[in-house]
């Protein structure tokens, strides 16, 4: 297993060195992530079931895709990358939506990006080592969930949510 390099940037977004991963969590350095929403046609959120596999956050419902910013990659790039990766589609056309500052946890401090875009349910083909499943939800149900059983999703995702839903969030918006 190759040791994912990342960049790390200041707050204003401005890369000023790269060091793997590992270090980069371990000293709560700056690092950028990408966020991406999939909605159907019919206005549902495509939402993953990390597996249960996995080290941080196993089991728990995200957005489409969230993935880490590799070194030298920007954040369109690699949200291209994990709609690839996590769910086998290329070509989907995405809007930003969003440009945010956040902690994730003890020393996840990233800056990230939300990208919106249009899924056909039929071409997602989900990677089973990253994803258990995933499911399709109205933004109603989502509102929901967060309501009665919270505890089911990312800290992130809820985040996120709470922003595109007007609640407050912890998340510090950027221009």
């Amino acid at each position: 297993m190759s040791t994912e390099i990342l960049d790390v940037v200041n707050e204003q977004d401005i890369v000023t060195d790269q060091q793997p991963r590992s270090a980069v969590h371990q000293r709560g350095l700056w690092h950028r992530g990408v966020h991406v929403f999939l909605f159907t046609e019919d206005g549902k959120l495509l939402v993953q079931q990390r597996s249960a596999d996995r080290k941080q956050y196993a089991s728990l419902w995200d957005g489409s895709v969230s993935e880490h910013v590799q070194a030298g990659e920007d954040y369109l790039a690699a949200a291209q990358r994990g709609l690839w990766e996590e769910l086998g589609l290329r070509g989907v056309t995405l809007t930003p939506r969003l440009r945010f500052r956040l902690n994730y946890g003890p020393g996840d401090n990233e800056i990230s990006r939300l990208y919106e875009g249009i899924v056909n349910p039929d071409e997602v083909r989900f990677d089973p080592v990253e994803i258990e499943q995933v499911s399709y939800f109205s933004m109603d149900e989502i509102k929901k969930i967060m309501a009665v059983d919270k505890a089911r999703l990312c800290g992130w995702f809820i985040e996120i949510l709470n922003w595109r839903f007007g609640n407050p969030s912890k998340l510090q918006v950027l221009k």
